[in-house]
């Protein structure tokens, strides 16, 4: 990547950073939740402990010269690291029965998924980032607009329109504002006015996937295109804890299994040894994240439709 494309990209870079709507570093929120949760009062000298790690970790990540296929084999190294760390040698090792028990309900392992996304949307692996204001990371994302007036009457005063948007762990979007007016000839008409968040590409990130998951991400899917037929959405899983399906009965693109693990069953799942196995046999591959990657670069720089192209194909699609 020549200098002048490099510096443009980390302005995007920047410029996509001050756009976040939530917030660019969940993982590291989450950790501080916890040592502020009255529950984990035995566990506050852990947490502490695993906020240090986190900075170091984040620093790491910052670090890397390496660009490409290359930085993101480096990356998962490190989160491989980071996620045995804090998981394993932290929680399961020395937290208390709250801290272990309740790690899934506050979010302190599947959020290491989503902060790490946010690192990989950088110029030095995604080739192409706009120079614009751009979204990246979770979000509240788009999923229908409705008119929803009381009355007749109140269509010309107030015609009430309702946005419906949802959590995602995770997405590359773009900031929407909208403006209404009802009654246009009126000069004090009401208006009604506020933003939304499109996702071009949206994930969500599961320790687990069992079927129930699946089936609801597979509406979630269905929902974000009808709002936004273009929308590419994902799901990312560490441990799979159901059959595989197939997705073309789905509106959701793929699943990425980036441990291609299974779940362990009950009984093994707090034996550390158990744990340690299986993470040591399947840590996170990071040939499947390039694939995740590669979806992110076909997001950025593939053209969605260009009408012109019929002609040349003889077909719409």
């Amino acid at each position: 990547m020549h200098t002048s494309d490099l510096n443009l990209s980390n302005q995007a870079l920047e410029l996509a950073n001050e756009e976040l709507i939530i917030s660019r570093t969940p993982h590291r929120d989450k950790i501080v939740a916890a040592i502020n949760n009255p529950g984990s009062k035995d566990d506050i000298a852990l947490l502490n402990e695993a906020l240090n790690a986190y900075t170091n970790w984040t620093s790491s990540l910052q670090q890397l010269k390496t660009t490409g296929k290359e930085r993101i084999v480096d990356m998962v190294r490190l989160l491989n690291e980071y996620k045995d760390y804090l998981e394993v040698d932290l929680i399961l090792e020395r937290g208390s029965k709250f801290l272990i028990r309740q790690k899934g309900q506050m979010k302190i392992d599947n959020s290491v998924l989503e902060e790490f996304l946010i690192h990989v949307v950088r110029p030095e692996i995604i080739e192409g980032l706009p120079n614009v204001n751009y979204l990246v990371g979770p979000q509240r994302a788009f999923m229908s607009l409705a008119f929803m007036p009381h009355s007749f009457d109140s269509l010309f005063a107030k015609p009430n329109v309702v946005i419906k948007a949802k959590d995602q762990d995770f997405i590359i979007g773009a900031n929407i504002k909208y403006s209404f007016q009802a009654n246009v000839d009126e000069a004090d008409a009401f208006i009604q006015s506020g933003s939304f968040a499109i996702a071009a590409m949206a994930a969500e990130c599961k320790v687990n996937l069992d079927k129930t998951m699946f089936q609801e991400a597979a509406g979630t899917a269905a929902r974000l295109k009808h709002g936004c037929p273009f929308t590419k959405y994902f799901l990312i899983v560490e441990y799979l804890d159901m059959t595989p399906e197939d997705i073309r009965m789905t509106s959701i693109e793929n699943v990425f299994l980036i441990r291609k693990a299974k779940r362990l069953p009950y009984e093994k799942r707090n034996k550390i040894e158990c744990v340690r196995a299986q993470r040591k046999e399947n840590p996170i591959c990071s040939e499947v994240f390039w694939n995740i990657v590669c979806e992110m670069q076909s997001t950025v720089k593939s053209v969605w439709y260009d009408p012109t192209e019929a002609m040349r194909r003889g077909s719409f699609a």
